[in-house]
């Protein structure tokens, strides 16, 4: 009789051991991730949230209950953490209010999507189902929508203290959600209403007074004074103003080296080589009738020097130095001028025109204003007032903050 043996099936070579427990360990680990950012947030929301305290590596100390802020501040590392940060910036960006909000309902979100991972439901449908509550929550929302028009001004002013509500400077809103609506009016273009561009707004802080002496400027504003080196004029009527970008100084080469002067009589005739060009330049500038020069500040040499200083208050031209170079577009749209970036382009059409040009003190320091400017572009600027700690961490981003919530709701 013979023996039947049983044959062992063989493993198929596409057969292989797939570890499903790898994936939903860093699946979980992701979640986890994203909640922690969402707990340390959460206590921050409402009316009646905590402020947090944070320490910068440069030791600077921040008490804020900004989402965006507090997010911004943490070094987070994780990917999936990351992503909850970047959606913060996000909803800062396109809305300007609820960044606290979006971060802890993403957090409910993923604690839900957690317990459904662990009940066996695929990922796949999650998200599929997630992605359909997101359309019919769009279509609820814009079905509760009420439209705001530009001209109603009153509606406009509780849409921007909303956003005022849950901050610590919601004691302030009557003062700035008028300011802030009345600012963003100013810049919008009634041809084009939906384009707002937040850069128009120039928001300067100056240290000293308390919030309430906060204000609009129909013009300019420079936290800094006017030149007083050689004692020319701090105040101009009828200015012709010029925006310039070159130096009111002697060339250097363009590569490093020095030059040796053995002979007096060449160190005479180089001071001298030296007078003779700046003096032809302030030469070629009064003789467009510029009065007031705003003039950028340099990275290669002085802007100007204390001899240029000199001439130029003999000139009868007053000089503010050291503008930013990332203020130069803000101050040509406003003044209606173009900014000289050579003596050789110096001519009168480039000029702005303004009524006065004045150094005022304000508290223990000194602003610059310009009024009355002729053509002025669709620009504003905010005086805000407060402590130092009220300028750094509260008012001034809270006021910009504002503004861009006032933006989304128009």
């Amino acid at each position: 009789m013979a023996a039947v043996t049983a044959s062992r099936p063989r493993a198929s070579k596409a057969e292989s051991f797939v570890d499903n427990k790898r994936k939903e360990d860093i699946r979980s680990a992701n979640i986890n991730a994203a909640r922690a950012v969402a707990d340390a947030v959460r206590t921050s929301l409402g009316p009646k949230g905590m402020d947090k305290m944070i320490s910068t590596a440069s030791g600077e100390v921040i008490i804020t209950n900004d989402g965006a802020t507090i997010l911004n501040k943490m070094d987070v590392l994780q990917p999936a953490a990351k992503m909850m940060v970047e959606l913060s910036k996000s909803q800062d960006s396109a809305a300007g209010d609820g960044t606290t909000t979006v971060v802890v309902l993403a957090g409910a979100l993923l604690r839900v999507c957690q317990t459904l991972l662990g009940s066996g439901i695929h990922p796949t449908v999650i998200s599929d189902a997630l992605h359909k509550s997101c359309a019919k929550s769009v279509d609820i929302l814009t079905a509760m929508a009420v439209p705001v028009e530009l001209t109603d001004r009153d509606s406009l002013v509780k849409s921007a203290s909303t956003s005022l509500n849950s901050k610590v400077v919601s004691q302030y809103s009557t003062l700035l959600a008028p300011l802030a609506v009345d600012a963003v009016l100013s810049v919008i273009d009634p041809e084009k209403p939906e384009i707002v561009d937040l850069r128009d707004i120039k928001i300067v802080k100056k240290l000293g007074g308390t919030v309430d002496d906060t204000h609009t400027v129909n013009g300019l504003v420079f936290d800094k004074k006017v030149s007083h080196a050689a004692g020319g004029p701090t105040r101009m009527e009828n200015a012709k103003i010029a925006v310039i970008q070159f130096q009111i100084s002697p060339p250097k080469t363009d590569i490093e080296q020095s030059i040796v002067v053995s002979d007096y009589t060449q160190m005479d005739r180089i001071l001298k080589e030296e007078r003779n060009y700046i003096l032809g330049m302030i030469k070629k500038i009064k003789a467009t009738g510029c009065n007031v020069l705003l003039i950028q500040k340099s990275i290669l040499r002085d802007a100007v020097t204390d001899l240029s200083l000199h001439y130029l208050a003999k000139a009868k031209i007053m000089v503010i130095k050291d503008v930013e170079r990332d203020e130069i577009e803000f101050v040509t749209k406003t003044l209606n001028c173009l900014p000289i970036a050579n003596i050789e382009h110096f001519r009168a059409e480039k000029l702005g025109f303004a009524d006065l040009v004045e150094e005022a003190s304000l508290g223990d320091g000194k602003i610059l204003k310009i009024t009355g400017i002729k053509d002025m572009g669709r620009t504003t600027s905010v005086l805000v007032r407060g402590s130092k700690i009220a300028l750094n961490q509260v008012f001034v981003p809270k006021l910009a903050l504002k503004v861009k919530s006032h933006k989304n709701s128009t």
